[in-house]
């Protein structure tokens, strides 16, 4: 990809670490607690320690990408003489990839000789991580920009999302259960599973009897969806509960000699409005 440079924004979930390795760009999108008007990023603060705030109570507030920082971030790239196919968090979840096009719109007259395109994933956290990561290899193997961003857009119809909460609280903040839901959930240990649709929005899918159950759950819907069952590619992601995330790589491995490639945290981010004891589960299905 020595003419286009692949970027992206941290709703991946993606280490800065291994984006550096893939050779991908980045923007961070925001967060601050309630209590706080200190900005933060993924970066800015350890993740446990993030989480543990969320545990003691702390509520926090994500903020999207602005137009004038891809603006200017897309601006560097395109001095450089290079195109630019940015790889976005879904729309259905943020106006981030709203402000990457809006940006591109501005710059177009500008930078008449260059291409800059933008590919809503309708994907997050290792989901969204997972696609660009494909889409990368697709990159490496000498597709031009205009081939990557096709098979971006081709792949995002098959990139499965299924994942568990270990609280309900956290749903109910963002309106994607109800309090009522919420609160006999909590009693009665309810655990829910959720998946991400076509739009790229949260979806309650069914609801099961504790937390095994739920990590079992996860598990039969890779059975159930994935395009290829034994030794398929699978990412996962979890909001501190490290120890269940392993067990979930353990029964893939066991099951369908699924070898897991990737267990990485749910970013802070993402993590403000899933909680802590997020699980989830990313693969490439027959369908979403």
């Amino acid at each position: 990809m020595s003419n286009y440079v692949i970027f992206t924004d941290s709703a991946c979930d993606i280490s800065p670490e291994l984006l550096k390795e893939w050779n991908v760009q980045y923007l961070n999108l925001s967060f601050k607690f309630t209590d706080s008007d200190i900005e933060q990023t993924n970066e800015s603060v350890p993740i446990g320690q993030f989480y543990n705030a969320m545990r003691d109570g702390k509520v926090a507030k994500t903020s999207a990408i602005s137009v004038g920082a891809f603006k200017e971030a897309f601006e560097k790239i395109l001095k450089t003489g290079k195109d630019i196919l940015y790889i976005a968090f879904s729309s259905g979840l943020s106006t981030t990839y709203n402000s990457a096009v809006i940006a591109a719109e501005d710059l177009k007259d500008e930078y008449k000789d260059n291409k800059i395109i933008c590919v809503d994933t309708l994907s997050a956290s290792a989901g969204f991580g997972l696609l660009l990561k494909m889409v990368v290899d697709k990159a490496n193997e000498g597709a031009d920009i205009d081939t990557a961003a096709e098979y971006a857009l081709n792949l995002r119809e098959n990139l499965c999302h299924w994942f568990t909460v270990d609280d309900l609280v956290y749903l109910k903040r963002g309106g994607r259960i109800s309090p009522t839901v919420a609160f006999v959930g909590g009693i009665l240990g309810v655990k829910p599973v959720l998946h991400m649709d076509n739009e790229g929005h949260l979806i309650n899918k069914f609801k099961v009897r504790g937390r095994k159950a739920a990590i079992a759950a996860l598990a039969d819907q890779y059975e159930k969806k994935a395009k290829v069952v034994l030794g398929g590619k699978v990412f996962i992601s979890h909001g501190d509960c490290i120890d269940d995330a392993n067990l979930l790589a353990k029964i893939l491995k066991e099951k369908y000699n699924v070898t897991t490639e990737l267990i990485t945290y749910v970013g802070a981010v993402i993590g403000a409005h899933s909680g802590p004891g997020t699980l989830a589960l990313f693969f490439v299905g027959k369908e979403r």
